[in-house]
């Protein structure tokens, strides 16, 4: 979870780790900001001065490529919209599974086969009718049609149906462990909607969030205002569990691409909130009393390097192999994050102190060896061809390890070719197999390993499927026992380092600030804004 220090922390000065990665890319400048706050869509001054107290600025890395929760996996789309839609279950502070618009955790039968959903009462839709099981499976099997992870649970559900006005009963082919979870995360969403809004696009926004979906300007904000009629749970909040609450009239979810217009809008008191900032800002901030709050989000997440494995250069397992040979995740990390504090270099895809911890493939991570690299690529057949790495500057640490990433090829006798573009356009052409070789993206880290990355699943770019996958998977997946999964998990972090559909580069931790006015925020994984107060 992100921790909002009650104190700041003494300044660090960049490692010499990052001074010397950055030496190799000092041709590559960062890009500059752009300190005119018109260029992020509102007007510039006093702007939070003059709105409402009722009303939160919330600076997003970017536009987000949809409002559909289903239809991206991206953390934009499923942090602005988590506002509006909710699933059946959802996640505690503690990351443990915890119901929202279902009533309590499934009955789940004995073989492990069939699981019975009961939903609560009286929800309201944002059309003003009760929510009911019709709305549910229409939902459900529209993730499971659109979705990654949805897709991944289609090829394990041999039915859905609803059991009167309140109750959803899904029957498995066989054990499928992860089902919950799946069923919880915000991003790529099992969203609930109104079944007669249900539409491909999806074009009426209706769910039964705290927030009901108010407009969108493109390139200026996405505005989200207080659903009177919301249905609350009475427990007590707890991460994205409990009780939520609109203490906020409007959210209005700002566009402001480039990351040093953010840190110098967040200084200039321009935000309530700026979401992953550069971590060189982290002295500025915290030097910035009384008019911004640094938040550091430890072991946030992991940055990782997403493979076209359906055509073009690197459809060549081979290649693949030939190019994790050639990468140096160590210095990469350094390169994008330089502060030490905010990454770490390891093998292991899930911390120590995880029932998923394991060394599988470790010999295979950060070898940084351009000699054998170069080898195993004329072995492979490489004939100098160009591989496309798509990377965007709004995710500053993206781009700067994409940078090193690339001497890191050429040192191997690799072409690379960086395409840099806004971060909704990536998400946009990493659906087309034919625009791209390799991108760079990252997630945050969760208990459960079929929660991320979605390349586990089918369907998400990169379109990974082997044997090797699905015989690892498919034994990881039905097994229920914590120990035995530690364990299978194992395999399939094994074939992942064989096969190379991704290279999970390392830890990081995050960086964003919020305004003083901003009170009981909690830091999260996907910022929330409900229960949430802005200060006069």
């Amino acid at each position: 979870m992100r921790r909002d220090p009650a104190a700041a922390s003494p300044a660090s000065t960049p490692s010499p780790q990052r001074r010397q990665a950055l030496s190799r890319i000092a041709a590559a400048p960062l890009a500059a900001a752009c300190l005119s706050i018109c260029s992020a869509g509102f007007l510039p001054g006093a702007a939070l001065a003059q709105a409402p107290a009722s009303h939160a600025t919330l600076a997003m890395v970017g536009e987000p490529q949809t409002l559909d929760p289903m239809a991206s996996t991206a953390d934009l789309v499923g942090t602005i919209m988590q506002h509006v839609f909710e699933p059946l279950y959802t996640f505690d502070a503690k990351w443990q599974l915890t119901p929202m618009l279902a009533e309590a955790l499934p009955k789940v039968s004995a073989d492990g086969k069939t699981y019975r959903i009961a939903l609560r009462k009286g929800v309201k839709l944002h059309s003003g009718r009760d929510l009911n099981a019709e709305d549910v499976v229409a939902s459900l099997q529209r993730w499971m049609d659109n979705a990654p992870r949805g897709k991944a649970v289609a090829k394990e559900l041999a039915g859905i149906k609803a059991i009167g006005a309140l109750e959803v009963e899904l029957s498995l082919k066989n054990p499928y462990a992860p089902l919950v979870a799946q069923l919880a995360l915000p991003t790529g969403m099992a969203a609930i909607m109104a079944k007669e809004a249900i539409a491909q696009p999806l074009k009426d926004f209706v769910g039964t969030g705290p927030y009901r979906f108010k407009e969108r300007r493109p390139d200026q904000y996405v505005l989200l205002s207080r659903f009177e009629q919301y249905s609350a749970r009475k427990e007590p909040a707890s991460g994205y569990g409990g009780k939520r609450e609109a203490l906020i009239q409007e959210l209005r979810f700002v566009p402001v691409p480039n990351a040093n217009t953010r840190v110098e809008g967040a200084l200039a008191g321009q935000y309530h909130y700026a979401d992953l900032l550069p971590v060189e800002a982290m002295a500025r901030l915290e030097k910035a009393q009384g008019k911004t709050v640094p938040i550091m989000t430890p072991s946030f997440g992991f940055p990782y390097i997403v493979f076209n494995t359906k055509e073009g250069v690197l459809a060549n397992a081979a290649l693949r192999q030939a190019v994790q040979t050639a990468m140096g995740p160590g210095e990469m990390l350094a390169a994008g994050f330089g502060d030490t504090r905010f990454f770490s270099a390891e093998a292991n895809h899930f911390p120590k102190g995880s029932p998923f911890y394991s060394t599988a493939g470790a010999d295979k991570y950060n070898q940084r060896n351009a000699r054998l690299a170069k080898e195993l690529a004329e072995k492979a057949g490489y004939k100098g061809e160009t591989i496309r790495v798509l990377t965007s500057r709004q995710y500053d640490f993206h781009y700067n390890m994409a940078l090193l990433m690339a001497e890191q090829f050429k040192r191997a006798g690799l072409k690379a070719e960086l395409v840099v573009v806004d971060w909704a356009t990536l998400v946009q052409r990493r659906g087309e197999s034919k625009l791209w070789d390799l991108y760079i993206t990252h997630s945050g880290q969760f208990p459960e390993p079929m929660l991320s990355p979605p390349q586990l699943g089918d369907g998400a770019p990169g379109w990974w499927g082997s044997p090797a996958k699905t015989a690892a998977l498919e034994a990881f997946n039905r097994e229920s026992d914590p120990a035995k999964r530690g364990q299978l998990w194992s395999k399939v972090q094994q074939v992942v380092y064989d096969e190379v559909p991704y290279v999970n580069v390392g830890k990081f931790a995050g960086l964003s600030a919020r305004s003083p006015a901003l009170t009981n925020y909690q830091p999260s994984a996907w910022p929330f804004f409900w229960n949430v107060t802005v200060k006069n």
